[in-house]
């Protein structure tokens, strides 16, 4: 229980990331001389609590989904209960105990489409050096950092029965963190990375829709002429690119077409192209896509997001159970099938910039992103509606994701949210600026925000080009523990 609580609070509002790198020391010791049944259900009950604490929010969408979807991502915290001992038995447990994390992150990050929420590095995303060495070994190396730590706290504090061997364990890890930490503050003071010399100067509008509102006829025109009203507010500022956020246009487009055709004759007579989100229709189908206007009012490019949300967007499985429709009662959406570059021309430097954009939860999954920054992009972009979780931790852990974004290609990146957060962040993971109102709130403000944003050089960080070879590496540990144990029984 006390693991739980400490392992919540990095996810909270306030972020408390500090208590990340010893939430677990309590789950070990409670773990410490148990059967592996035993073990396994002590995590279970911590995960449950966990997940309990975090993701509480989703049941402002479904409370059964709630509940099996909280059942189901405990399972992974018991299958490392049920690890421990054998962890715990080898003569490296201060490596072999991050790797069996790490193996099970990323395997929840991709088993039944995916759920990245909440990883172990992300409770850094405040503590800028410690996430720097993510452009080499992403989001996983400072899970494996994180839990390496609690590791070594574990052995500090005197753990009991523990297969110390005669060797010292401590030197790799301490050698690890001395060199994330030396890494760290020499990537915070880095030397210019621009493509061309000349920023360009971006917009990102918050229109603030509750989600109640968001697709009822009689709200279409509110909707819309609140949008209007908040780009005709932003040229002042004179932008290179104005963001809308996800699916901010209040109708499918080619349901209703007026609405579409009075924005293109507003982006032709304020001369600023437009990003912005819309659910649009072909052959019958529906996409949650990514739009973009040009200065003379034509639609250039488009952009079907490619990773839905399960139970959000589209019900997996539910041919095989039918049931789960009544679980959660949604239309589906289509997936996209490419990645789209927008190419965006600065009118200062008539430099295209090219950008990657990434609708709602894509940007917790970084391979979209490595596809982004391989395809040449500058800029990042996030556009997401996070109106359903009301006022709750969700928008700020929906940030964290975003953060790593950026770190892992070093490429800045832009978010635009219906109802928060909208910010800015820089290329080392640095939330630059954060659209907020005159008493400092963050979330359910109406607003716009604009910051002049490098374009740096995209795809050469070595997580960009190589990926996810971390938890390939943890697994590799992991199995060499598995045949030297299997060995010496023989």
């Amino acid at each position: 229980m006390l693991s739980a609580a400490l392992l919540i609070a990095p996810y909270c509002r306030k972020g408390l990331w500090l208590t990340a790198w010893f939430g677990f020391v309590p789950l070990f010791f409670a773990l410490q001389g148990k059967t592996r049944k035993q073990a396994f259900f002590l995590a279970y009950l911590a995960g449950i609590v966990f997940w309990v604490g975090t993701i509480y929010w989703l049941v402002h969408i479904t409370l059964p989904g709630t509940i099996i979807l909280i059942l189901y991502l405990a399972l992974y915290f018991s299958l490392f209960g049920f690890a421990f001992p054998y962890l715990l038995s080898t003569d490296y447990y201060l490596l072999s105990i991050p790797s069996a994390w790490v193996v099970l992150e990323y395997a929840r990050s991709h088993l039944l489409t995916g759920f990245p929420w909440a990883l172990l590095g992300y409770s850094q995303y405040r503590n800028l050096p410690a996430i720097q060495i993510a452009d080499v070994f992403g989001v996983w190396g400072v899970s494996f950092l994180v839990m390496m730590v609690n590791a070594l706290i574990f052995k500090a504090v005197g753990a009991r029965s523990l297969a110390l061997g005669k060797r010292n364990q401590s030197t790799v890890p301490l050698l690890l963190i001395i060199f994330t930490l030396v890494y760290g503050y020499y990537k915070l003071h880095p030397t210019p990375n621009t493509e061309h010399p000349t920023p360009i100067k971006v917009s990102v509008i918050q229109g603030n829709i509750p989600q109640e509102l968001k697709w009822r006829q009689e709200s279409e025109d509110y909707i819309f002429d609140r949008y209007i009203e908040l780009n005709k507010e932003s040229q002042k500022e004179n932008p290179d690119l104005i963001i809308w956020p996800e699916a901010s246009l209040p109708v499918a487009l080619e349901d209703d077409i007026t609405y579409f055709d009075v924005l293109c004759n507003k982006i032709k007579e304020s001369r600023v192209p437009l990003l912005f989100g819309a659910v649009t229709q072909r052959d019958g189908l529906y996409y949650n896509s990514a739009l973009l206007i040009e200065t003379d009012g034509r639609l250039v490019a488009r952009y079907d997001k490619v990773h839905l949300v399960p139970f959000g967007e589209y019900i997996p499985l539910k041919n095989v159970f039918p049931f789960l429709q009544t679980v959660v009662p949604i239309g589906d959406i289509e997936a996209g099938k490419e990645y789209t570059i927008f190419e965006v021309k600065s009118q200062r430097s008539k430099v295209k910039d090219k950008v990657g954009v990434l609708i709602c939860f894509e940007d917790l999954f970084p391979e979209i992103s490595r596809e982004y920054a391989r395809h040449g992009a500058h800029l990042l972009v996030n556009i997401t509606n996070d109106a359903w979780y009301k006022y709750t931790s969700a928008p700020y852990q929906h940030l964290q994701a975003s953060v790593f974004r950026a770190v892992e290609n070093r490429l800045p990146l832009a978010r635009s949210a219906n109802t928060g957060i909208s910010c800015f962040i820089g290329a080392d993971g640095k939330i630059e600026s954060i659209l907020r109102n005159s008493l400092g709130e963050d979330i359910f403000v109406r607003g716009l925000l604009t910051r002049d944003i490098p374009a740096v050089k995209a795809g050469n960080t070595i997580y960009t080009c190589f990926g996810d070879f971390v938890p390939a590496i943890c697994l590799a540990i992991f199995i060499y523990g598995i045949i030297r144990k299997l060995l010496k029984k023989k």
